[in-house]
């Protein structure tokens, strides 16, 4: 077996927690694949795998390898993709991280038509309101807001959203309407617990930009429970108008403080470990993405 195969079996083994697991992938047996790790084992002189009859756990050796084996998989798979350009069909997995806002307001019915136009692609879609390492976590593209900060990562702007501070008819009738940012001050706000910079909300004075730092009694990790507290008229929160705009429209929740807030537009950007980019699938869905989120490129979509 060459050493490429020999890389996959170990990553499936890791990636499936078994033999069995690996197996299945492989279209093996699972004595066919202990065997193989143990032969890679032996020719590296060195244990990758701690085996019990529980578990497989890595060595500290197994962990680099592991590491270099995905690096090197990876660049076969850019290679051959680089070279294979004229295939008719788009096939293979996308592995995909966005934040919760995009993940439930805006990207389900785009990977559906998505998926319709290519239905050799499969797609793990997993929402997280926190930033993934990409390459820890096997990530082909993951979808994030704000500034890129500059680093190894490939950066492309897919659309812009905007904040908006909002409450429901029954909490206002109930606690009052804030006429000027220092009220908020005596109102219950709904804040992110993972993101404490956005505690302190922005807002026009004169010529100037202050903040009022704002407390509640609910912190949280997770987007939609912000939106369905709201909702249901528990407090004040400042979301992206992806996910409040169709409530604002229909009633349930009333903008608030409009003259005075800073509505921070925002880019949202499709972000992938240096050289997916270039493999076809991913770069079809970023494409894709971009064309029906109706944005302008930014002057350097690399960073």
């Amino acid at each position: 077996m060459s050493v490429p195969h020999e890389m996959n079996a170990f990553l499936r083994v890791v990636e499936k927690g078994s033999f069995a697991g690996a197996a299945a992938d492989l279209t093996l047996t699972p004595s066919a694949v202990s065997k193989i790790i143990t032969r890679l084992e032996e020719r590296l002189g060195v244990s990758l795998l701690l085996r019990t009859t529980r578990s497989l756990t890595l060595t500290p050796e197994g962990e680099t390898y592991l590491r270099r084996c995905r690096e090197i998989l990876e660049a076969i798979e850019e290679a051959e993709s680089e070279v294979s350009q004229s295939a008719v069909e788009l096939r293979g997995l996308i592995r995909l991280n966005t934040f919760t806002a995009f993940g439930r307001y805006k990207i389900p019915r785009l990977l559906t038509e998505f998926i319709r136009l290519h239905p050799g692609i499969e797609i793990e879609f997993n929402v997280a309101d926190r930033v993934v390492d990409l390459l820890d976590e096997q990530v082909d593209i993951a979808i994030r807001g704000g500034v890129m900060a500059d680093s190894a990562l490939i950066a492309r702007k897919i659309f812009e959203m905007r904040r908006m501070i909002c409450a429901s008819p029954e909490y206002l009738a109930q606690h009052g309407t804030p006429q000027s940012p220092e009220d908020l001050r005596d109102h219950n706000c709904i804040l992110m617990q993972t993101m404490p910079h956005l505690h302190r909300w922005p807002f026009r004075k004169g010529r100037e930009i202050t903040h009022v730092q704002t407390q509640g009694d609910i912190k949280t990790d997770n987007a939609d429970v912000m939106f369905d507290l709201a909702i249901a008229g528990h407090g004040i929160i400042r979301m992206v108008d992806l996910q409040t705009q169709e409530a604002v429209d229909d009633g349930r929740l009333v903008p608030l403080l409009t003259s005075y807030h800073v509505d921070e537009p925002t880019p949202v950007w499709s972000v992938t470990p240096p050289g997916r980019q270039r493999i076809p699938r991913i770069r079809a869905l970023i494409d894709f993405l971009v064309a029906h989120l109706d944005t302008t490129e930014p002057e350097n979509p690399t960073r």
